[in-house]
């Protein structure tokens, strides 16, 4: 390089740090109004847990049920389940881009070797090859020995690779939340499947005791009949009502096999390594008090809300990739290079070449490609906030949905108890006056099937209780803070403008 060059260089890249700039809107946290989110319940109805506004659950919601057996297998599933580790191996690949992306920011330095035999064609170029040594010797052949390297960097003048940056840290910071919330989800799933299984279990034992009550009445109608005072009606009809309730229970059988073979799945074993799930209501305990996360709180740590924002910004930065292709961009570089026909003399400066350049490149018609491609982005953001403020109304009807739940699935509870006692005590007496020839043994029947209604219903709404519960947890983003994100992330947002 000589003096005349070194100005005309130093200035273009003077010129290219001064003049760098990042086009495109800046992202801004949306504003989600919490006004009308929900209302935290007053004091709550006798049975029901208390609820108190604030952070919301912490880490290991689930332990508020008191089941080491829940427990572990919540542990096995964060261990072992596969979904999670597909979003975590996807994790870090959002990972791995941000640093791909963030090198292209850096001057790019390549080298290069070479070795070739060559013969050269004089007669191309107007030389006769007889004066290169004789008209027998032909075109010269030789062995060229290259070795060099060179070094380029864009100045990004409009900012175009940073802004491509600020998109993969954004979309790297999604995909940590789809993390966190696949955590979340899965986490949530045993718990339910957990409780599931308990309620399948006490339908089927619920179902059981019907079975021997039906086979009272079934001896009860016999014995009368043996005495005289009954008739082969009754007895069928008794014979009937047992056998209707026995087959419910091949059904019920074969839900909790595939409640089973779900919860196998979920913590990420086959269905005989899932070992004993003798689960019942007795083992889980009802909290008593159950921290509520506040609106204003809950936008910023829910998982998928978190997640919907991160892609806003993502799309956001996406409108500044577009719009830097609309203008000009400067490269500046240098090669150098070390041809020589013996290797020895490789390192020799007589056989050294280099160059230095600054080019630019300017977009001048590209048949309406580049704006076409702005537009599009600006409506990928249109499109990203609408997503992200459905993401937070639906996070808030959630929530309340759950919150009222807690209230109506405690009387629930409560009636349903008051019912299936009121049904026990009359299927009791029904018998008693069949036995004694006051009723039919219709009558008895009938209040068998009312008892059974009522003892199922009471075992569903504990079910719905105890699930309701559970859903609350994972809705008011149970165990997640929100403020955690991959530490690769925020070292690449350090280099964002």
């Amino acid at each position: 390089m000589t003096r005349r060059h070194a100005p005309l260089i130093s200035g273009l890249l003077t010129l290219g740090l001064l003049a760098g700039c990042t086009v495109g809107p800046s992202f801004e946290r949306p504003a989600a109004s919490v006004s009308g989110g929900y209302a935290v319940p007053g004091k709550a109805p006798r049975g029901a847990p208390a609820t108190t506004a604030g952070e919301g659950p912490q880490i290991g919601w689930w332990k508020m049920f008191g089941s080491a057996e829940l427990d572990g297998l919540v542990d096995r599933a964060m261990a072992n389940n596969q979904s999670l580790s597909a979003s975590n191996a996807t994790l870090a690949r959002a990972r791995a881009r941000i640093e791909a992306v963030a090198g292209r920011r850096l001057p790019q330095v390549d080298g290069n070797a070479r070795v070739e035999h060559e013969q050269v064609n004089l007669q191309a170029f107007g030389f006769d090859p007889a004066s290169f040594g004789g008209g027998s010797v032909g075109n010269p052949e030789f062995d060229l020995y290259t070795v060099g390297g060179g070094v380029s960097y864009d100045l990004d003048l409009f900012g175009g690779n940073r802004r491509s940056l600020e998109q993969s840290v954004a979309q790297a910071e999604a995909q940590w939340h789809q993390t966190e919330a696949a955590h979340l989800t899965i986490a949530g799933r045993v718990v339910q499947q957990v409780l599931t299984i308990a309620a399948i279990r006490e339908r089927i034992a619920t179902a059981r005791q019907l079975v021997a009550e039906d086979q009272r009445n079934v001896r009860l109608t016999e014995v009368r009949r043996k005495a005289g005072a009954g008739t082969l009606v009754e007895v069928l009809s008794a014979q009937g009502q047992m056998a209707g309730d026995q087959a419910d229970l091949p059904q019920m059988e074969q839900q909790l096999a595939e409640a089973r073979t779900m919860l196998a799945i979920l913590i990420g074993v086959s269905p005989l390594e899932l070992g004993m799930t003798d689960f019942a209501f007795g083992s889980f305990t009802l909290p008593r008090d159950i921290p509520v996360t506040l609106p204003s709180l809950l936008v910023l740590k829910r998982p998928d809300i978190l997640q919907a924002e991160a892609d806003l910004h993502a799309a956001t930065a996406a409108i500044g990739v577009a719009t830097a292709r609309l203008y000009p961009n400067i490269m500046l570089g240098a090669t150098i290079s070390q041809a020589a026909q013996a290797p020895d003399n490789l390192l020799g400066a007589n056989y050294r070449g280099f160059d230095i350049f600054a080019g630019m490149t300017a977009p001048i018609f590209h048949g309406g490609t580049l704006k076409a491609e702005k537009r599009g982005a600006e409506a990928a953001a249109q499109a990203s906030i609408a997503t992200y403020r459905q993401t937070v109304l639906e996070a808030f009807g959630q929530v309340s949905n759950l919150l009222a739940a807690l209230g109506n699935d405690a009387r629930s509870v409560a009636t349903q108890a008051q019912t299936a006692d009121i049904a026990d005590r009359s299927m009791r007496l029904s018998r008693r006056s069949f036995q004694v020839g006051n009723s039919g043994i219709l009558q008895v029947l009938d209040a068998g099937r009312v008892h059974q209604r009522a003892r199922l219903a009471l075992v569903e709404a504990r079910a719905r209780q105890l699930l309701n519960v559970s859903r609350l947890y994972v809705a008011t983003a149970g165990g997640w803070t929100g403020s955690v994100t991959p530490a690769s992330t925020v070292d690449a947002g350090k280099a964002l403008p």
